[in-house]
């Protein structure tokens, strides 16, 4: 039923979302309109406003799409005995950077585009979460320098995304690379905390 020229439906959402984000990522997302965005995807500009009816739409559904798993790990980090362990802090990494795997276009974007980011509601929410996430890896009494670890491990995980595109590499080896050091980070903060 389906050909390779027509995907399913079910696609078409997910379509306009990566091709959304390349062109906000390369052109700018004030530069990108929603024509450019339905020539890309060679639909209409009526078929893609049946999904999204304006580009911080597309956006907001991105963001949506890629928080979710790390509003799930913010609930189940606080659902956890409370300072918390260094095992539930490199589970919480591991978790992280799981949820990241798809995220690497979105932040891509982010970086490209960071005043459009600041003026638009997804980025107060995203930097929300980010708070959340680091508090769930404070000890509370933590040092500036043990704070400072702690936001660099998050801070990795971001940047490690967009600054090994270009390298040669097996993406999970690249991924796994990135935990290992955001977890060295984390052990070293809540070890010299002790």
């Amino acid at each position: 039923m389906g050909s390779t020229q027509h995907p399913r439906r079910g696609n078409t959402r997910q379509r306009i979302q990566e091709v959304a984000l390349e062109l906000f990522a390369e052109q700018g997302y004030e530069k990108t309109s929603l024509r450019e965005i339905a020539e890309h995807l060679d639909v209409t500009k009526a078929a893609l406003y049946y999904h999204f009816k304006t580009k911080e739409d597309i956006l907001i559904s991105v963001f949506q799409d890629v928080t979710q798993p790390i509003d799930t790990l913010i609930e189940w980090g606080r659902a956890q005995p409370q300072p918390a362990t260094l095992e539930t802090k490199r589970e919480i990494l591991r978790r992280y950077s799981a949820a990241l795997r798809g995220a690497s276009p979105l932040f891509r974007f982010m970086q490209e585009n960071q005043a459009t980011i600041r003026d638009l509601s997804v980025g107060e929410t995203f930097k929300d979460r980010m708070m959340a996430l680091m508090e769930l890896l404070l000890d509370p009494d933590a040092t500036m320098v043990n704070r400072v670890r702690c936001t660099s491990a998050i801070f990795t995980m971001h940047a490690g995304l967009f600054a090994l595109k270009d390298i040669e590499a097996d993406p999970e080896e690249k991924r796994l690379a990135i935990l290992e050091v955001s977890t060295d980070l984390i052990t070293q903060a809540h070890h010299v905390g002790l």
